[in-house]
């Protein structure tokens, strides 16, 4: 199923490719070039890939004043769909198409999940803005594109869950909704804040993340941090909480250069 799923990626970018390049280079006043793209996949696939979606109760749950959502990178447990769906994007030829339209120098996948996998939305969830962290597992490549497939059928902008992407200060938010069958390529370097917005309907907000990583900095010049959160304009305390937060965690990550969480990565032996 996997190479299907590549073959119609392919055919998708390549049809608007054009277009899609000329959108993710379109001046829009932010710090971060972004498209998305609708109708990836066949309607009857992509609403397989959300019904081989794990319940709740199988994945991870992350619950802080950072974030509140279900994760998971052991999709050797699933529907071998979700394995295929993510590491579609991985394929060399997709990540060559991506590269024609982003400009991107030298991008690679991201086999380890160190970044990616998946993940669930439910009612009340969110994702604080935030920075990605700038370099791979191994401290060695580059973050430089992030790639967000949403599966959801009938989602829609009143139900919440949606991605944003801000303005330097982090003040105004550019809404992009996380509707069925949509993936949003998106540059990650270190004023690219990003969040998703109280989810406020039932159900889930589905998604498979990707990550492509490179040895050329985004930023022009070198640089190392931690994903770094901040918070909404209204959460005037705890923006204070998440800079320290942030702060603090940027320099232990120059004592520990892998940090002190777990290690969460995907055994690509067991794939």
């Amino acid at each position: 199923m996997k190479q299907q799923l590549v073959e119609h990626i392919l055919r998708r970018l390549e049809k608007d490719e054009a277009e899609l390049r000329e959108d993710f280079n379109r001046d829009r006043s932010l710090p971060t070039r972004f498209t998305a793209i609708d109708d990836l996949f066949p309607d009857e696939i992509a609403k397989s890939i959300f019904s081989a979606f794990p319940k709740p109760s199988e994945m991870r749950f992350l619950n802080s004043f950072r974030e509140r959502k279900y994760t998971s990178k052991s999709l050797d447990k699933f529907d071998p769909l979700i394995s295929d769906a993510t590491f579609a994007f991985q394929d060399e030829r997709v990540i060559d198409a991506v590269t024609r339209i982003t400009g991107h120098r030298d991008p690679v996948g991201d086999p380890s999940l160190y970044a990616g996998g998946i993940s669930a939305m439910a009612k009340g969830h969110f994702l604080n803005p935030h920075i990605d962290n700038s370099h791979d597992y191994e401290q060695k490549n580059y973050r430089v594109l992030n790639l967000l497939y949403y599966c959801t059928p009938g989602w829609t902008p009143e139900n919440g869950g949606n991605f944003e992407l801000w303005d330097t200060e982090v003040t105004k938010p550019t809404e992009i909704v996380s509707c069925f069958n949509r993936l949003v390529l998106m540059e990650t370097n270190e004023r690219s804040w990003h969040s998703v917005n109280k989810v406020k309907a039932d159900g889930l907000r589905c998604c498979v993340s990707n990550y492509y990583f490179s040895p050329h900095s985004p930023n022009g010049h070198e640089t190392h941090h931690v994903t770094f959160f901040h918070a909404r304009p209204e959460q005037k305390f705890r923006r204070l909480v998440t800079l320290a937060d942030g702060y603090a965690r940027t320099g232990m990550r120059k004592v520990l250069k892998k940090g002190l969480s777990k290690k969460d990565l995907f055994d690509a032996a067991a794939k």
